[in-house]
């Protein structure tokens, strides 16, 4: 297991990695351009350590491991591991990497949380661009299982599988994608489901909060258990997905053709925060942060109780 970790960034997916890295053990710097860093992570660690999985963590014990330390150069000397959150900006990625692969000892794994760019185009300008890869975990990072890893073309394979077995001690569940993909392989998902909720809501189907509901007491309860393919192979009874293919898979396409594609306008950017300012009235972030991450730790619990944790088996 590693023991020194750099953590680049103190935004939200930041100080979910902090909380976890801390929690299992390692000795953590976290570099931030933020004056308040000292104070947000801190902050960030009252709020995420109480559910960390297997029982959660004690912020004060956290904090022990804990280094704020602004000068890039000294936060990287001896690290083990790089974990780097840094805005979605590909020019200041390609600039911060730079520096970290000058700085962090060259047998140090670099890894980045984006959601957006390859590997190969964050490194461009390293003498070995294959050495960067991606970690892209899935908010919020201290309690998804979720780690996707992502490695430049070419690059050593043994490289990914340093990073898996990283993430596989943090209690990650890493999933190797065979090659890049623009926004990887949940946002994808997520960005589909999301496309056609908008269009729902914009056409005056249902308001924000019963999209929700509906997501939460239908598919979002299924695919907490079991993925899309395994929920309509059993939707195909004994026969499996064959038989559900063979009797609804021709009507698949039609169902897809009629699928909304909304304008992100200025009316619809406006209905959907007018509805989410009055579904989610009366609770702060950290209120509503805290009760999803309560529900998602009973989820995760139960599973584990069941041994259906890890979906790599």
């Amino acid at each position: 297991m590693a023991a020194e970790a750099t953590i680049i960034g103190a935004g939200t997916i930041g100080l979910g990695w902090t909380a976890l890295f801390l929690a299992r053990g390692l000795r953590v710097r976290v570099n931030s351009r933020r004056a308040d860093a000292e104070r947000v992570v801190r902050e960030g660690l009252e709020l995420f350590a109480p559910t960390i999985p297997g029982g959660g963590a004690d912020p004060e014990e956290l904090v022990t491991r804990l280094r704020i330390e602004p000068d890039l150069d000294r936060a990287l000397d001896g690290a083990d591991v790089v974990q780097e959150n840094a805005p979605e900006n590909l020019e200041l990625k390609r600039e911060l990497f730079g520096k970290v692969a000058a700085a962090a000892p060259p047998d140090a794994l670099l890894l980045s949380s984006t959601s957006t760019f390859l590997p190969e185009d964050i490194g461009a300008d390293l003498p070995d661009p294959r050495r960067v890869l991606v970690g892209h975990p899935f908010n919020p990072a201290h309690l998804i299982p979720l780690v996707e890893v992502v490695a430049a073309e070419g690059a050593d394979p043994r490289l990914a599988e340093r990073a898996v077995a990283f993430y596989r001690e943090l209690g990650k569940t890493p999933i190797v994608l065979d090659h890049g993909i623009n926004g990887f392989v949940a946002n994808r998902l997520q960005s589909a489901l999301l496309r056609e909720s908008i269009h729902l809501v914009r056409s005056g189907v249902v308001t924000v909060e019963q999209l929700d509901a509906v997501v939460v007491n239908s598919i979002g309860l299924r695919w907490s258990t079991v993925g899309p393919f395994q929920s309509f192979h059993l939707g195909g009874g004994p026969g499996g997905l064959r038989h559900w293919l063979s009797h609804l898979g021709a009507g698949l396409e039609k169902g897809w053709a009629g699928l909304g594609s909304p304008p992100m306008d200025e009316q619809t950017v406006r209905t959907l925060i007018d509805q989410a300012d009055q579904a989610f009235a009366g609770r702060t972030y950290e209120q509503l942060a805290a009760e999803r991450d309560a529900r998602h730790t009973a989820v995760l619990r139960a599973l584990a109780e069941l041994g259906e944790g890890d979906a790599t088996r």
